[in-house]
């Protein structure tokens, strides 16, 4: 099942032929980061993911420094690599800045749309989120809204018709529970998960309207707001955890905002 979550990435990450295996290694790493597969600290052995992503050790040693290089592994004094812990000010501040640009891509797409036609992937998308969102099983929605929900927010990213946004926003997601994703906790379940979840739905149908009707500067807010509800998610973390929140660390993560 991991490596079947692995191939959809494929996918998602824009600028990685699905053909390379150094981009599969990339992709299936950062997933498996991400998802909180691998320990905050974790060093991450060549021999072991090599094999769980089903490619040979030398692509696997440049995704490990190409995810160095974006901050989401660290290298060792000894050697290797291991997986970042992340302190919350830079959770808050990865939040942050995602909010920024995803606000200004939300502007820009309210200013830059030329057609009513342009928003129909985004309304067909929030169709299926609705559909998932009313299925109270937890396994069917861990499962279909993260690709559903990022298939959402990288169509306004298009929408904003800003190649340099679009590449501006890809870096906003290193940190973990700072990414879109970042919602479900499979080892700790929020009581207010569903609830944010509901939100989350009416915030992406207050954004597709507020874009059809030109209405950029709010299009900005609600697209800001929306991305705090990671910070509110964060703010649960610890006392659902028993941790504080200064000393949090990323549990495995299944995820909306």
């Amino acid at each position: 099942m991991a490596r079947a979550r692995d191939h959809e990435l494929i996918g998602v990450f824009r600028g990685h032929p699905g053909s390379s295996s150094t981009s599969k290694a990339t992709l299936g790493l950062r997933r498996l980061i991400v998802d909180g597969e691998v320990e905050p600290g974790e060093r991450v052995a060549e021999v072991r993911f090599a094999e769980r992503l089903g490619v040979s050790r030398t692509p696997l040693r440049i995704a490990l420094s190409t995810l160095a290089h974006e901050g989401l592994l660290e290298q060792l004094p000894a050697g290797g690599f291991a997986v970042r812990e992340f302190s919350r000010r830079e959770l808050d501040d990865a939040i942050e800045l995602r909010g920024v640009l995803e606000g200004t891509a939300a502007r820009f797409a309210a200013e830059r749309l030329e057609s009513g036609l342009e928003l129909a992937f985004l309304e067909s998308i929030t169709d299926e989120l609705d559909e998932v969102v009313a299925d109270s099983a937890p396994e069917v929605i861990a499962a279909r809204y993260p690709p559903l929900n990022d298939a959402f927010h990288e169509g306004v990213a298009q929408l904003a018709k800003s190649p340099q946004l679009e590449r501006a926003l890809a870096g906003c997601f290193v940190p973990p529970l700072a990414s879109r994703n970042a919602f479900f906790v499979s080892r700790s379940r929020l009581p207010r998960a569903s609830e944010m979840l509901v939100l989350a739905q009416h915030q992406h149908r207050v954004l597709i309207e507020t874009i059809r009707r030109g209405h950029g500067t709010r299009a900005a807010e609600v697209a800001r707001e929306h991305a705090r509800l990671a910070l509110v998610h964060l703010d649960l973390l610890p006392a659902d955890q028993g941790a504080p929140a200064e000393s949090l660390k990323h549990p495995p993560l299944r995820g909306v905002v």
